[in-house]
């Protein structure tokens, strides 16, 4: 392996600037997942909010994003066919993550909320493809990936309604609003803890060494959701409200313990987040380290250098203050008009949905599943509270991520092999 051996630490430091790239798009556009709904709700500010999602973005980056990653996202492709040219799967991972990095980049300068996971998947389709072999890729799973695309935000589209139209006949459309909250509130908060302690052990915590079994996982969250709806039952009978305040005035109370129970939603969100998809910039990376350092051999997975997870951590955390306003006011303010109960519904849809998703191992895009839930709050007060022309724009941005991650690819891929002599 010649060539690897020649340009190795060329090679490295390449792929460590385009990794970098990479993770600030995912920063800059998945961000949104966690804060939207809290900044279009107004129970953060937009500064509160990437302030917010900074710490705990990184923090799930740093802490939970794991030893060790797979070098091959989702299995999409063979990496048997790379094993008599593996600095074709090194050119191409590299060329992999600047095309989805700039699609990214693209995507959040025009407030499109779109898939992270798929940009990188498509961009690695795109140089496997063309340049090795049509054989190499896994096109079932590919053809899983769309199926996804109306699959999982129609999953979460229906939670959120369902939670949203709960919420206004227990408690909002009634004659004695405080008074229901009083009863039902803590019942909403045991729910979130329980879904959003699953979200954390099944995306966060099992990559710190820490991965529970599935009893215990389950009895750890349901002890967090009994704990967390006696704390909401505790707060909200000390809250001092009067009963004989009119409806609109007790309505606005109300929101303000939905507000405070986003903002903990987020947090978790953010934090699973940052734990998870960071493996679409580092597992392309950590393809390239393992191969150049080992000599050639294609490995399914690879320990991580120690500068690789603190170079994901701040990708993000630079491209979610940069561009992350962008795509947060899509999906927070575009949509439709969030208040603080409509977003905790589609925060909580969301993470229903990933939970489901973990446990029946449906491949879902964490931005589809959150702006299904957006749409199914909107939904609930009908189709005349939807803005359809920027619905429109987001589904046709999904629509050509693949294909754009693709060509962008290939171009790059024949480009560095070109630039190389390979």
């Amino acid at each position: 392996m010649e060539f690897l051996e020649s340009y190795g630490l060329i090679l490295i430091l390449l792929a460590a600037g385009v990794g970098f790239i990479m993770a600030w798009g995912i920063g800059a556009n998945d961000v949104a997942n966690a804060m939207g709904t809290s900044v279009g709700s107004k129970a953060l500010t937009i500064k509160q909010a990437i302030l917010i999602a900074m710490i705990f973005e990184f923090a799930g980056a740093y802490l939970a994003g794991g030893e060790v990653t797979s070098t091959i996202r989702k299995g999409i492709i063979d990496p048997t066919y790379f094993a008599a040219v593996p600095e074709y799967l090194v050119l191409g991972m590299i060329a992999s993550l600047l095309a989805a990095g700039i699609w990214l980049a693209l995507a959040s300068w025009l407030g499109w909320p779109v898939s992270t996971t798929h940009s990188i998947i498509g961009a690695i389709i795109g140089f496997t493809a063309t340049g090795v072999s049509m054989d190499a890729v896994s096109w079932g799973k590919v053809g899983g990936i769309v199926g996804s695309w109306v699959v999982t935000p129609a999953i979460s589209g229906i939670i959120a309604y369902l939670i949203f139209m709960s919420a206004q006949k227990l408690i909002f459309s009634t004659s004695t609003p405080f008074l229901n909250a009083k009863r039902y509130v803590p019942f909403y908060m045991a729910l979130a803890g329980f879904v959003m302690s699953l979200v954390t052990i099944k995306k966060g915590l099992k990559h710190v060494g820490m991965e529970l079994s599935a009893t215990n996982g389950y009895l750890l969250a349901i002890a967090i959701a009994v704990g967390l709806g006696i704390l909401g039952k505790w707060f909200i009978g000390r809250m001092n409200f009067n009963a004989s305040d009119n409806a609109d005035i007790q309505t606005a109370n109300i929101e303000k313990v939905f507000a405070l129970l986003m903002v903990v939603t987020a947090c978790c969100m953010a934090f699973a987040h940052g734990s998870n998809d960071v493996a679409n910039a580092i597992g392309p990376l950590a393809a390239v380290v393992s191969v150049v350092s080992s000599g050639g051999q294609i490995n399914a997975s690879a320990d991580l250098a120690w500068w690789i997870l603190p170079l994901g951590g701040l990708g993000i955390v630079a491209g979610l203050a940069l561009f992350g306003h962008r795509v947060i006011k899509t999906i927070g303010q575009g949509i439709t008009h969030l208040t603080p109960s409509r977003g905790f519904a589609a925060e909580l849809a969301a993470a229903c949905t990933v939970v489901i998703a973990s446990g029946t191992g449906l491949p879902i895009s964490t931005t589809q599943t959150l702006v299904g839930a957006v749409l199914g709050v909107g939904l609930a007060r009908g189709v005349s509270a939807l803005n359809l022309g920027i619905v429109r724009n987001i589904v046709v941005s999904w629509i050509i991520t693949l294909p754009a991650g693709a060509i962008l690819s290939v171009i790059f891929f024949f480009s560095l092999k070109g630039i190389f002599g390979v």
